[in-house]
This record gives C-alpha cells, structure tokens and sequence, in this order.
C-alpha cells in the first residue's frame, strides 16, 4: 500500500456546517447570502464541485480528497460526489468521520464520540469511499492529554481499520501553542507506543501540523504501520506552510484553507481555473521534496 501512496498531496474539502460559514465568506459569499442551513450546504456544494470540476484538480498532482459527509451524499454532474472523483479524475476518496471537539481539558480537545460510527462507515462503503480522517487539537504539552488524544485516536482508527478502510489519524497541535516544540516530543513519543499496538497488516496514515524542527517526524515515515504523514497547513499562509513543508522531507501536504486561498465565487472560470492552478502547483512541488 505504501508504494501505491504516491508524493503528490491530499486536497481537504471537508470543512463542516460549523467552519462553512467562514469558508463561504472567504470565497465571497456572505451569510446574509442564504437563509438556512440547506441553502448554505448547498453554496458549499457548488464551490467545492467547481474546485472539484476544474481541469487544474488533476490526478497528476492530487493523490486524494477529503470530503465532507455532506458532500459524500451530494453529485457531480450525475455521479456521487466520491465516485466523480475516482472514476472521472483518478483521485481517491476520503471521509472525514469525525463530529466535532469536545472542551479544553489537560491542554487538549478530544473528538467527540463519535454517534453511530458503524453505519457511517457502511455507507462510506457503499459510496466507495476508500479512508477517512478524524481530527483532535493539542494545545499545550500536557502530557496526559495528549497521551489520551493518541489512544483515542487510535483506538478509533482500529474500528475504521476492521471495517475495511485506510484511516488519516490528526492529532493536531496547535501552532500558535507557547510550547509547540515540547507538544511535538510528547506526541511522537505516544504514536511510536501505539504504534506497536497495531496488527501487521493494520495500516494508518498520520496528518500533522507542520513540526518546528524540521525532518522531525521522519524517522516515523519508516514505521511499515505509516503509509504517509501528511501536514495540514494549520492557520499559516500558503506560502509559508509551503516553506514550512518543503523542508520536512517525505511529508505530503493536505491543505485546505491554503488550499483555496485566493479563490473567489466572483472570478470568472479561467481566473479561478489559474488560481487554483498555481495553488495546486505549489503545495504539490513542497510535497515532492
């Protein structure tokens, strides 16, 4: 599975009803703009379908995409929005299955339980979804929060893994964190305990903010558990996350805010079709590095 995990990098489009708001303001769409949830989904809808639909999101830099459950439900010109992507653009689909954080407790926010995780997952699988992703946030280097944050983490991800799917565990730390670095040595040491805990067969892939020494997860890249590890982009500008990942070699990205950065409802089709073809030129060169 490593070998087939190629060095281009994973588009996330899966932003939920929570963060969309902001995501549709960015793209030029304020909230005054629809009246309820159903019209708001549908405007995201159409944004990522025209991210999606572009002939600038192309398999020869996109590995993969992850989506929304929302999404996952929703077409593309006749297809469901997962089978669009792998028939049509040869990029693999992506779940995000995780439902929110809960508070802050010992400097962490665990994911949420999860409700009825195992019908999520049959119908990922009838949608031909092929992994997911499920997010938790580090905030201080606390040592028994994130020691729970990566239990969690995997411990979900061996419920995903059973049921037949590739899981993107992201225990993200956050990066205006005062004590990111220390955050850093804390989680890596807990992933390598858990890591061990892991069937031979059991694969994961781990999605990571952007370490502050640089090549400091790359002694976990040769794990045979870790097919990639991907970096999220966290809040920095795209050019910055691109610097930031260009020099952690063996990292992929998997941006989303950096992704779409730049791009408007407003533009017409071949502006918006450039811009996000410079996007996609420059998170994949800082993912081939």
């Amino acid at each position: 599975m490593r070998e087939c995990i190629q060095a281009k990098f994973i588009a996330a489009l899966d932003q939920s009803g929570g963060s969309t708001p902001k995501v549709l303001k960015l793209y030029g769409i304020p909230e005054e703009s629809y009246a309820n949830e159903e019209e708001m989904f549908d405007l995201i809808h159409q944004m990522r379908s025209r991210i999606i639909k572009s002939p600038a999101f192309r398999s020869e830099y996109i590995l993969g995409a992850i989506l929304f459950q929302n999404t996952m439900e929703r077409e593309i010109e006749g297809y469901f929005t997962a089978d669009y992507l792998w028939k049509v653009k040869g990029i693999i689909p992506f779940l995000k299955v995780d439902v929110g954080l809960e508070k802050e407790e010992n400097g962490v926010q665990l994911m949420k339980q999860v409700p009825h995780l195992d019908e999520t997952l049959k119908r990922a699988k009838e949608r031909n979804i092929f992994g997911t992703k499920m997010r938790s946030v580090i905030k201080r280097a606390n040592q028994e929060g994130i020691r729970n944050i990566v239990a969690q983490q995997f411990e979900v991800a061996k419920q995903i893994i059973a049921a037949g799917f590739l899981p993107i565990l992201e225990p993200e730390i956050d990066i205006y964190s005062p004590d990111k670095e220390k955050a850093e040595e804390i989680l890596k040491e807990e992933i390598v305990k858990h890591l061990s805990s892991l069937g031979h067969e059991e694969k994961i892939m781990l999605k990571m903010s952007i370490p502050s020494k640089d090549n400091f997860y790359l002694d976990l890249m040769a794990d045979p558990h870790i097919v990639r590890i991907l970096a999220l982009s966290g809040g920095y500008s795209r050019k910055e996350a691109n610097e930031r990942l260009s020099r952690n070699h063996g990292m992929i990205a998997s941006f989303s805010r950096a992704l779409m950065e730049g791009l408007t409802a407003q533009q017409s089709e071949e502006e918006f079709n450039d811009t996000l073809a410079a996007a996609i030129k420059s998170i994949y060169e800082a993912s081939i590095t």
